[in-house]
């Protein structure tokens, strides 16, 4: 439940901003002349307002189509991604974001068109290349979809550009929106997965495994194409039965002749982030260890880190081709 809303005061008359303050009527609303005043002062606390995030309504500004880490390519030549929104209503303890952002509240940049016109000029620069777009970097693209409509405006746009595929990152399990209408062939709905120890430890606020399992389901069932996201990959002591018995699971309920692709990487983190989310959470045992920095990162060890990922590279193997599987990992 959103119970209060801050807005930028000359969005004020914007269709999409009038029809969000319409869907939540008793909430507060706080006029500011710029998101940033809310968002992105210091000494705020991110663990308290991730109890009870406010909404921000803004426009995005600056650079709207940014190029994607490298461990994001699923097969495109031009791999980019843009953010409609800022943070997420899950709460799961290894999300980069909360080692990113000083706030939980939640951004929604409503100038949607203008995400549009940034990525109509990326398709312009590379006319005969496969392109990729991501929308679930910063955010979940599916979880907040009641609120955002952001299916209803950018799955037209993108299906009037064939030669170009947008990723739907998410962990949420409500895909009515993409159930009630047409399959949009370059668009791949992506489900984030970890073993159900996993999703009940460090996953607070999402769908359960099997709900997403079911979800996915259904839209293959539909048509719509799908990604399986194993990442991050986190280690535990049994691990290996832990990862067997989800992929097992998984791979009874989807189709892996009719998958899109499948990505698998390990637990990493910039060391900046790290250590903020450390700090937020001195007590939980992910960040206890074992943890190194490499490159400027934090992830398990080498030798570790090649153990556990050609164990779930090779059980992945025993379903679905290796041309299908993109590797996350630090090189």
């Amino acid at each position: 439940m959103i119970d209060t809303i801050y807005f930028e005061e000359n969005l004020l008359p914007n269709l999409r901003v009038q029809e969000i303050l319409k869907r939540f009527p008793n909430a507060h609303r706080v006029a500011c002349d710029y998101y940033g005043e809310v968002f992105n002062p210091k000494a705020q606390n991110f663990r308290l307002q991730k109890e009870n995030p406010a909404l921000i309504l803004a426009n995005k500004t600056g650079s709207l189509v940014l190029p994607a880490p490298s461990e994001y390519a699923i097969g495109g030549t031009r791999n980019f991604y843009f953010s409609h929104m800022l943070n997420c209503p899950y709460d799961c303890r290894y999300c980069f974001l909360q080692g990113m952002y000083r706030s939980a509240h939640y951004v929604l940049f409503v100038n949607y068109e203008d995400f549009q016109d940034a990525i109509l000029k990326k398709i312009s620069e590379f006319p005969e290349e496969e392109i990729y777009f991501f929308s679930g970097y910063d955010c979940d693209s599916l979880a907040f979809e009641s609120v955002t409509n952001f299916l209803e405006s950018f799955l037209p746009f993108f299906e009037s550009h064939p030669n170009t595929y947008l990723e739907l990152r998410t962990k949420s399990a409500q895909v009515s929106s993409l159930l009630s209408r047409k399959p949009v062939q370059n668009c791949i709905a992506a489900f984030s997965l970890a073993p159900e120890k996993i999703n009940r430890s460090l996953e607070s606020k999402t769908p359960s495994i099997e709900a997403r399992l079911q979800s996915i389901q259904a839209l293959q069932m539909s048509g719509w194409k799908i990604g399986l996201r194993f990442d991050p990959v986190i280690y535990c002591a049994d691990y290996a039965g832990e990862y067997a018995q989800l992929f097992k699971r998984a791979f009874e309920m989807v189709d892996a002749n009719r998958l899109h692709s499948v990505s698998l990487g390990l637990f990493r983190l910039p060391k900046p982030i790290y250590e903020t989310m450390h700090r937020l959470y001195p007590d939980e045992k992910l960040f206890a260890g074992p943890i190194e920095e490499r490159s400027g990162m934090c992830s398990y060890p080498k030798e570790l880190e090649h153990q556990v990922y050609e164990f779930c590279l090779k059980e992945l193997s025993r379903y679905i081709p290796a041309q299908k599987t993109f590797s996350c990992v630090i090189v």
